[in-house]
């Protein structure tokens, strides 16, 4: 009798659901694993998969054209929905002939940053009616989650009209004073770059870019925070100063003197994070918060981005903070282990004295 792929998918999305897991890896030789808290998870109750079977539960979730894409392609990006009750990020791709994935969670509902432990001051950004906002970090911790947020805190507060340009679209925004259009590259574009060109004959106020994956994206990206437009955008870095020198060395040397001092006049924050393992359970975010003011912008303009770091840490009275500080408040406050907080740190031995402080 043949399988009923369609009932597994289902049996395994509703563990999804009922674990509160993150993901869904299905992969040809093992058990279907979750991730739950940050760890994986294999289901043992299940049966390891084989070829068969994880070919059958990824082309479930596609339609017959993209079905052909992903078997021409190799891999495929693109979303899938649940019953209304879930949505998930999925990327599908061969490894030893053999189709393979991984399925992210997208909650339904987006959070408020209070709900996502967020600062409040994160909010100061939705307010600017231009300039260029990055929120970065590994993948997997939260990025996605934190645009979301902050995107719809301009759906709900201010009359303007955002576009969202991702690969694929994650969250569904429901319009409330904003216009909210929602275009996914390979349906609705044919990439980053030509939707951002677009987007300057489309009366558009606020821009949400999913990734900047190459240097004509992000030189689109900042032109148009340059010319009265809010972006928000994501980059896979560690850390501020990373970020921007990432962003500069995306163009050729002869350019990277002009994106410099675009970036130097455009850029308005930064915001790095990481989800860490908490002592009650679930995970919780430790941050960096870089500003963009003028001491900043300076040493972008004069190259000394290295030094952007010491701003950082000498600025807390704006608002501004270290990850290794917020992680010492999370061990101070008994949400997270020293040991956790070492291992998230990029400067380990800074955090040690740091936590080693007396308290004034």
């Amino acid at each position: 009798m043949a399988t009923d792929f369609q009932a597994e998918l289902k049996e395994l999305i509703q563990i999804v659901l009922r674990e509160q897991a993150s993901d869904l890896h299905i992969s040809a030789g093992r058990h279907p694993t979750v991730r739950v808290g940050g760890k994986l998870m294999p289901l043992e109750n299940r049966p390891i998969l084989v070829p068969e079977a994880t070919r059958g539960l990824i082309l479930a979730m596609l339609d017959e054209n993209l079905q052909a894409k992903l078997l021409s392609e190799l891999e495929l990006d693109f979303s899938y929905s649940f019953e209304d009750k879930a949505r998930f990020r999925v990327n599908a791709f061969f490894e030893r002939g053999f189709l393979a994935a991984a399925l992210r969670l997208v909650p339904v509902g987006i959070k408020t940053l209070e709900e996502l432990n967020l600062p409040e001051m994160l909010s100061d950004f939705t307010r600017k009616k231009q300039g260029f906002f990055l929120v970065v970090g590994p993948t997997g911790h939260g990025k996605s989650t934190t645009l979301a947020s902050l995107v719809n805190i301009i759906n709900q507060d201010r009359f303007e009209h955002i576009v969202t340009i991702e690969d694929p679209i994650e969250f569904l925004f429901t319009q409330d004073k904003s216009i909210i259009d929602q275009r996914e590259v390979g349906f609705d574009t044919k990439g980053f770059h030509r939707a951002l060109r677009s987007m300057f004959r489309q009366d558009v106020n606020v821009a949400m870019i999913g990734e900047m994956r190459d240097h004509p994206t992000i030189s689109a990206a900042v032109t148009a925070a340059e010319t009265g437009h809010l972006i928000l955008s994501s980059l896979h870095t560690n850390n501020a100063a990373q970020t921007i020198d990432r962003i500069i060395d995306a163009f050729p040397s002869t350019q990277q003197n002009q994106i410099r001092l675009q970036l130097s006049m455009s850029l308005i924050g930064i915001f790095s994070q990481r989800l860490v393992p908490r002592i009650s359970g679930g995970l919780i975010p430790a941050y960096e918060m870089l500003i963009a003011n003028t001491a900043v912008k300076n040493l972008i303009r004069e190259n000394k981005v290295h030094e952007i770091d010491i701003i950082i840490e000498t600025s807390s009275e704006l608002g501004m903070i270290t990850m290794n500080k917020s992680l010492a408040t999370l061990v101070e406050k008994e949400e997270i282990t020293l040991d956790t907080a070492i291992s998230y740190s990029l400067d380990p031995k800074g955090l040690a004295s740091l936590i080693g402080k007396p308290k004034r």
